[in-house]
């Protein structure tokens, strides 16, 4: 599977952008697919997550939407209301189905997209 990240840039605070995954090998369609980013200078930490579920981090809740378009084999992740904090490469990651394996875990991910960056400013 090989995961194309696009749809980041530069945007003001109170803005909004989506971001694309597009994956491309096989389809993802029971994949867990989520987003990570990694502000410079910071861990890379979880997004948002699909399949099985949909989860958030506490930080992009009510802001930012991931959804899934199965057909073009693509995850959307709209973010809304975004803040300088926003800033950073967001990654999109998929891995096989795995319940039991916390949607936190980076290394819980098989594949990754390149990142696409996301600049918030003040």
């Amino acid at each position: 599977v090989q995961l194309q990240a696009s749809g980041g840039g530069l945007v003001q605070a109170g803005g909004s952008l989506r971001l694309s995954c597009a994956a491309s090998g096989r389809s993802i369609n029971n994949y867990h697919i989520s987003w990570f980013r990694q502000a410079p200078g910071k861990e890379r930490e979880f997004v948002a997550a699909s399949g099985g579920t949909t989860l958030y981090a506490d930080s992009v809740k009510g802001r930012f939407t991931i959804s899934r378009d199965n057909a073009r084999y693509t995850v959307y992740l709209q973010m809304n209301s975004l803040k300088p904090e926003d800033t950073a490469v967001y990654y999109c990651a998929a891995r096989a189905p795995a319940y039991s394996v916390s949607y936190y875990r980076i290394a819980s991910y098989k594949y990754w997209g390149q990142g696409t960056l996301v600049t918030v400013s003040s």
